[in-house]
């Protein structure tokens, strides 16, 4: 019953969705009005039905209905309930009816927006509508999670198990959320370039939208990047791979797109390149999707893999560029801009962040496509690591800090730069203190590192100079920028830390053995067994010695027996300026085994940093109601 209720809500949010885009379609081409209020009724009915309808999918994971093909091939009778929920929206089918079900709740979201004229949510609506109607109908023809199994199966094949975790419940869902709020920027464009006398309420609505959206994809990789870091036992937290690239492309796009929304809002410049930038962070967005689901590209996250419909949704991308891409030049004439006219000023400064951004874009681009255009051209085949990446990306973030750290000591529109020996003097005790903070915690030091650690402190000594002297009714609107920007040279020196001053040591264990190294040491107690819901595993007792101190780990080998995989799950132990990461191996021996020790250095700064920078985007979100009051009442007053 879940199955026929689930798609039938699934065609009628297609349907409904299609007929709003027709019928405005049709309105706009005989320049008649679609009535708004029907425009938002067509909005709320496709969103609850597809919201119905992925309730209805979670019921049948719940009930453990194996006749959809969809539950039995990525769920299981012993599988706990929790993840039985999360598999939902998994595997392909279910994660297509997620951006189905978030689009139209995207759509809905301009009921908001009281200071915008109708027959702009109409336009907005209809080209959220219009993307909704594409995925559900991709959806429904090619990855219906509805479809039933072939013959009934009497139990499923299990949730794979690198997905058996709470990154799942997490990860995906805010990665979509982001994605698909860049639709809703793509659809605020849209809109404008249809109604050029309503081009403000681009900007009004862009900035606040965007953060929300660049909110979600920035919480969703840090969670992604936790998640690996504690499921996959390999102790990394990046790894360059092309599904981690297809998420930093958007990121990289949105954060530009961000800067150029707030130049664009303040004075008008740079407006192209925000329309540029948005319909550019939307494509990437329908590309990572692409080189998820495609296989194309090899990668450790293909849990997911149909080259077929991979290559539908490149199709669509490709309709979808071509679409926004025709009218942004049609409209090119309507958009206005505004020449910078100071080079040494924090507008100029602006532009340079989205040069740096952009030309890092590139970078990940070019490095996760080569290989495939190598392929393809039939030159052989070539393979992109982490060294290019590395190599490519520091000096660019280098740089970016800089940029950063530049910043607070300039003005808007001022040309002039003053106070030189101040900056020049707050400039070298930073980096003197930056210096001596870095050589303290280490012996051996990496000249890349000790730069980073003095661009940094500075990054962080011009944020905090900024805030304390401004006045305090301005801190509260700066303090966005200052979390941002600490958070972002936090992710760096974290990043570059890890790189540089993390180690691992393998070692054969056997039952009371006892290890020494520099600065720890180990006793191994042996293994124990245990059984858990839908698999056993062998935990290992080990203590971890740091001078007087001593803590229990205990690092497991899970064996799933329905997917016939074993899965290793490290045991962690924290410390602010590092984890301690053990990992265990194979069995080498009658009652040895081989274990693996890694120190990952400055891991927690990451994560962090990427937490202030997602505080950053709540402290940023005013309630808009009383924004937008304040802003009726000085227009008001300037008349």
């Amino acid at each position: 019953m879940e199955a026929e209720l689930g798609l039938i809500c699934l065609i009628l949010a297609a349907v409904g969705s299609s007929f709003a885009v027709i019928l405005h379609a049709m309105n706009r081409l005989l320049s008649k009005q679609t009535p708004l209020a029907l425009m938002l009724g067509c909005g709320y009915l496709v969103a609850l039905s597809s919201a119905f309808s992925l309730l209805y999918l979670i019921l049948a994971f719940v009930a453990d209905d194996f006749a959809l093909a969809y539950v039995a091939s990525h769920s299981n009778s012993q599988l706990p309930v929790i993840f039985k929920i999360a598999a939902s929206w998994g595997g392909h089918q279910g994660s297509m009816l997620f951006w189905v079900v978030t689009l139209s709740l995207w759509a809905c979201l301009i009921r908001s927006r009281d200071e915008f004229s109708s027959q702009y949510k109409a336009d907005y609506i209809a080209a959220m509508l219009m993307l909704t109607a594409i995925f559900a109908w991709f959806t429904l023809l090619t990855s219906n999670p509805f479809e039933y199994a072939p013959s009934l199966a009497s139990d499923g094949r299990d949730l794979n198990p690198m997905l058996q975790d709470v990154g799942l419940i997490l990860h995906p869902p805010l990665l979509y959320l982001g994605y698909v709020g860049f639709a809703s920027i793509l659809a605020l464009g849209v809109a404008a370039l249809l109604q050029p006398s309503a081009i403000h309420h681009w900007f009004q609505a862009g900035r606040d939208w965007a953060m929300v959206a660049w909110g979600f994809l920035t919480l969703g990789i840090i969670v992604g990047s936790w998640w690996a870091y504690n499921e996959l036992g390999w102790g990394g937290w990046w790894f360059w791979d092309p599904v981690e690239n297809a998420s930093l492309l958007p990121w990289l796009t949105a954060t530009a797109l961000l800067h150029t929304l707030v130049q664009s809002k303040r004075q008008g410049g740079v407006n192209k390149s925000s329309y540029m930038l948005a319909f550019l962070t939307f494509g990437f967005s329908v590309l990572g999707t692409f080189i998820v689901r495609s296989g194309i590209l090899t990668s450790v996250h293909a849990f997911a893999v149909d080259p077929t419909k991979g290559i539908v949704l490149l199709l669509v991308m490709a309709f979808i560029f071509l679409l926004t891409f025709a009218l942004l030049i049609l409209k090119s004439d309507s958009i206005p801009a505004k020449a910078i006219t100071h080079w040494l000023s924090r507008q100029y400064l602006t532009l340079v962040a989205m040069g740096l951004l952009l030309i890092a874009t590139s970078t990940v681009f070019l490095g996760t496509f080569y290989p495939m255009i190598y392929e393809l051209l039939r030159l052989g085949s070539i393979s992109v690591g982490a060294p290019y990446f590395n190599t490519m990306i520091a000096p660019l973030s280098l740089l970016g800090l800089l940029a950063m750290g530049w910043g607070p000591l300039l003005k808007w529109q001022q040309g002039l730069f003053q106070r030189r020996k101040r900056v020049l003097t707050e400039f070298v005790v930073s980096a003197v203190l930056g210096a001596v903070l870095y050589l303290l915690q280490v012996q051996v030091w990496a000249p890349m590192t000790l730069l980073f650690w003095c661009v940094t402190t500075w990054v962080i000594v011009s944020h905090l100079r900024l805030l304390f002297v401004m006045p305090p009714t301005k801190r509260r609107q700066k303090l966005p920028m200052v979390l941002s920007h600490i958070g972002i040279a936090l992710v760096c020196l974290g990043a570059m830390m890890n790189a540089q001053h993390s180690f691992e040591r393998n070692v054969r264990v056997e039952p009371n053995s006892y290890h020494q190294f520099d600065g720890f040491s180990i006793r191994y107690q042996g293994i124990d067994w245990s059984i858990g819901p839908n698999y056993t595993a062998e935990r290992a007792s080990v203590s971890l010695i740091l001078a007087d101190r001593q803590f229990q780990l205990l690092p497991e080998r899970r064996h799933y027996p329905v997917r016939v995989m074993n899965m290793t799950e490290p045991a962690i132990k924290s410390f602010w300026h590092g984890d301690y990461y053990l990992t265990l191996g194979e069995k080498v021996g009658p009652k040895a085994y081989a274990l693996k020790i890694q120190y990952r250095a400055y891991i927690w700064w990451i994560w962090l940093g990427g937490l202030m920078v997602v505080a950053a985007v709540f402290t940023a979100l005013q309630p808009v109601q009383q924004r937008v009051k304040v802003e009726r009442y000085c227009e008001q007053q300037s008349y």
